[in-house]
């Protein structure tokens, strides 16, 4: 079957806002450019920030709910962030300045729980890119599973709330799964598809609220035994990715 890429998205600062583009350019063996750019270490964090680190050490949506809720817009020649939420006031920042750093904590700090470790400082994965996988990995979502899961539950799923990359539409629920070991191309690009995404908390939260609102998990693993949703993929060559591109499997 045949699919179509309708939506493209990218996470400059991992856990603190998406941005949608209608095309990026993507480079073999590497994450989204700018997906994951920047992390935000918490007091707790074991990593130094130096190289990839597990997503234990990072402010995240799995433990503050809060942030799911942020929209972020990156000048990328400025190397400038944007971020915006419902609760607080809009904050254009670098987050390679030290210097701007405290406006950054000042801003986020409401939007932590009191009983989680506050978040520290920035730090920055460059083109590796701080994704959960120990690899540099891009996300695709079907979105027909999220549909699927959506009826389970009786109420509707913003997609957001997975914060993936890639979004196709006109595939099978779960028809991804079966594309494991295998290899897929979008437009031009090809990918390698690497492993199930298994899921945490963060998918509880309603990214237009940044409230738990949905038991994603639980209707997961009753409904079909396990708390998966979309795909790995590995880069395989250089191209231009654009929405409205077919993806299919090969």
């Amino acid at each position: 079957m045949t699919g179509t890429l309708t939506r493209i998205d990218r996470h400059p600062i991992k856990s603190h806002g998406r941005e949608s583009l209608a095309a990026i350019d993507v480079k073999a063996g590497h994450t989204l450019p700018w997906d994951r750019h920047w992390a935000v270490l918490h007091e707790a964090a074991k990593a130094d920030g130096t190289a990839w680190a597990p997503c234990v050490n990072f402010s995240r949506g799995a433990k503050a709910p809060s942030l799911m809720a942020i929209d972020a817009a990156l000048d990328e020649k400025a190397r400038r962030i944007t971020l915006r939420h419902p609760e607080r006031p809009e904050l254009t920042f670098l987050p390679d300045d030290p210097a701007d750093l405290p406006r950054f904590l000042d801003w986020v700090g409401p939007l932590m729980p009191p009983d989680r470790a506050p978040s520290s400082r920035i730090v920055s994965a460059g083109e590796r890119g701080m994704s959960d996988s120990d690899f540099p990995s891009i996300s695709l979502l079907n979105l027909a599973s999220i549909r699927a899961l959506s009826d389970r539950l009786g109420q509707r799923l913003d997609p957001r709330r997975f914060r993936g990359n890639l979004w196709v539409e006109g595939l099978a629920p779960w028809e991804e799964f079966g594309w494991i070991g295998g290899t897929i191309t979008i437009g031009e690009a090809r990918f390698r598809v690497e492993e199930r995404i298994e899921r945490c908390l963060a998918t509880t939260a309603n990214p237009e609220t940044g409230h738990r609102d949905a038991d994603t998990l639980g209707a997961l693993e009753t409904g079909w035994g396990h708390r998966d949703m979309g795909v790995y993929l590995t880069a395989l060559n250089d191209a231009r990715l654009e929405t409205g591109a077919a993806v299919s499997a090969t």
